[in-house]
């Protein structure tokens, strides 16, 4: 059994999608359908740059999505997926390739997603680390302590593979969760370059004006199922997608145990659609077993 994943924020780079326009006239048409929905020139930054401008979150979560959705639509040799996930913003990219979402809609989410969380980052600022060789249990402990006496914010935000956690909050409370954890032994604990504490209670700004949208956005029930980052379980019902997406915004993406738990429902490989190869590494720091792939580019180009 076959899982399509979707990456998330930070996969992006100059140049992408850019052997798909180059292949594809409906390709091309494609990503002047989304300037002309975002009102941005959105295809320019892909496929141009300037890095400064695709990394601006507003850029990069629509430039990601398209990316996957293009490497999808043109995988001609793709087998059928039995179930999807995506990582944060990706699991929007689920969401429509599953067939919840229309294109559409998803695009002008994930741009108006983009457009929030990078509020939300001016209006309560912070920041976000990755904490490499502990242990979850021992990680969260710390984060506890952390808020408890400080009376700050930092969080679990990803838990990415094992041994591989990414911590958010304020810039007190990581940069203390940081020192603690050198502290404690931990091999690499590296501040990211980042414009706000993701999957953290700072984004609740965020997650207030999304879930507005989402109440006026039509979802149906995905054709397979997509693990939800929040619950890493599948979500079926149109409110519980709402709920779950609105929720990821201040949760952390459970990223191991929906790997984790597609492999209990039978997944044997795992195929990533979009820029760059980060999920494929997490499987397989995950699972010992299993496949891994990725389309990145049009098979013309990659053969």
């Amino acid at each position: 059994m076959i899982a399509y994943i979707f990456p998330g924020q930070g996969s992006q780079y100059p140049g992408m999608a850019k052997e798909f326009a180059e292949a594809y006239p409906s390709a091309r048409a494609r990503l002047q359908e989304a300037d002309d929905l975002l009102n941005i020139n959105l295809s320019r930054a892909m496929i141009e740059g300037p890095e400064e401008i695709l990394r601006q979150t507003d850029y990069t979560q629509p430039a990601i999505f398209l990316h996957s959705m293009l490497a999808l639509e043109f995988d001609e040799d793709r087998e059928q997926a039995q179930a999807m996930a995506g990582h944060s913003l990706g699991e929007y990219t689920a969401l429509c390739a599953a067939g919840a979402l229309e294109f559409r809609d998803a695009l002008k989410l994930v741009h108006l997603r983009g457009q929030l969380m990078a509020e939300a980052g001016r209006r309560k600022t912070g920041t976000m680390a990755a904490i490499i060789g502990m242990d979850a249990d021992k990680l969260s402990a710390i984060c506890e302590a952390i808020e408890s006496e400080l009376d700050t914010i930092v969080r679990p935000a990803n838990f990415n593979s094992p041994g591989q956690i990414v911590i958010s909050g304020t810039e007190q409370g990581v940069h203390e969760a940081m020192r603690r954890a050198k502290e404690g032994g931990v091999r690499i604990a590296k501040e990211l370059s980042v414009s706000g504490a993701f999957h953290s209670p700072l984004m609740q700004y965020a997650a207030d004006g999304l879930k507005e949208a989402l109440a006026s956005t039509e979802i149906v029930t995905p054709s397979v199922p997509v693990f939800s980052n929040v619950s890493a379980e599948p979500a079926e019902d149109a409110e519980e997608i709402r709920r779950l997406l609105v929720e990821q915004l201040t949760a952390p993406v459970r990223w191991e145990q929906s790997v984790k738990n597609m492999y209990d429902f039978g997944i044997r490989e795992f195929v990533e659609f979009g820029p760059g190869k980060v999920l494929q590494g997490l499987v397989t720091r995950t699972l010992s077993n299993v496949k891994t792939s990725g389309v990145e580019k049009p098979k013309a180009v990659t053969a």
